[in-house]
């Protein structure tokens, strides 16, 4: 049964856009749809955790209209996952984070890895993600490249001459057996890197943006057959009864009155 996958890239900006689109459209099944989107009326920029959770109230609406819209599946598209807990509360459908993703996938390529991100500010960040999905005993090390993705997509050769540079001594540095690349973005560019020839590591170099694509497809599939259903017994609970059911309604038509206004402001910075 064909599937509808967006990948949406939770910044205000298209700058992303394409060169997701570019690198992973080539491993989506053949009967699956993917859609490369980003968000509006929110900061084109996340690497600072202040404008991070406006972006994050953007895409909670972009997810929830993704359900609507007929998606089987939705992809947070940064390995900060962001979003990734509270959209599991608003929607049926999967929900999926690159960096969560990676490491679920881990242990088909290797026992241990080591995370190569884009700045000591995100590495921060990930070590945090790595005790909140229990994963921190199989990740030996974080190294950074020293970039922000607001410069990445203008030199994505540089930033894979970089991450080839950088795997191979952070391997050499731990022992792990596998890399994660914990930047979509630096992910895209190593992937493009590849696609135009550049030589694959000699070991497991794992791409977030298709672990999550991978993942989103399998969950979708399993959703459209029955098969996966969101546990509303705790964590990603709904509101049960008048009260909080009006609350969470009156949350996001807040957010879609404000809209406009935001994208005005955002579409001045």
């Amino acid at each position: 049964m064909p599937r509808r996958i967006n990948f949406i890239n939770p910044f205000g900006t298209t700058a992303y856009d394409a060169l997701i689109k570019e690198t992973l459209s080539h491993y989506a099944m053949e009967d699956t749809t993917l859609d490369v989107t980003h968000l509006d009326g929110c900061p084109a920029d996340m690497d600072y955790f202040y404008p991070k959770h406006m972006v994050e109230a953007a895409l909670f609406e972009a997810v929830m209209k993704s359900e609507e819209d007929g998606y089987d599946a939705v992809i947070s598209g940064c390995c900060y996952d962001p979003g990734v807990m509270v959209s599991r509360e608003l929607v049926g459908i999967p929900v999926v984070g690159p960096f969560e993703a990676s490491l679920n996938m881990l242990s088909f390529y290797g026992r241990t890895a080591v995370i190569v991100a884009d700045h000591v500010k995100a590495g921060s960040q990930m070590k945090d993600n790595l005790k909140l999905y229990g994963a921190s005993e199989r990740v030996l090390g974080l190294d950074v490249i020293d970039w922000y993705v607001k410069d990445m997509v203008l030199d994505t050769a540089a930033v894979a001459r970089d991450v080839v540079e950088q795997t191979a001594k952070s391997i050499e540095r731990t022992g792990a057996e596998a890399v994660i690349l914990n930047c979509t973005i630096i992910a895209a560019s190593y992937q493009k890197y590849l696609m135009d020839g550049g030589e694959p590591a000699p070991f497991p170099i794992l791409n977030p943006n298709l672990m999550a694509l991978s993942m989103a497809e399998a969950l979708a599939n399993l959703h459209q057959k029955g098969s996966y259903h969101v546990s509303r017994l705790g964590y990603y609970g709904q509101p049960k009864d008048g009260h909080f059911g009006a609350v969470t309604r009156q949350t996001r038509h807040a957010w879609q009155v404000a809209k406009s206004s935001l994208e005005a402001s955002f579409s001045e910075a």
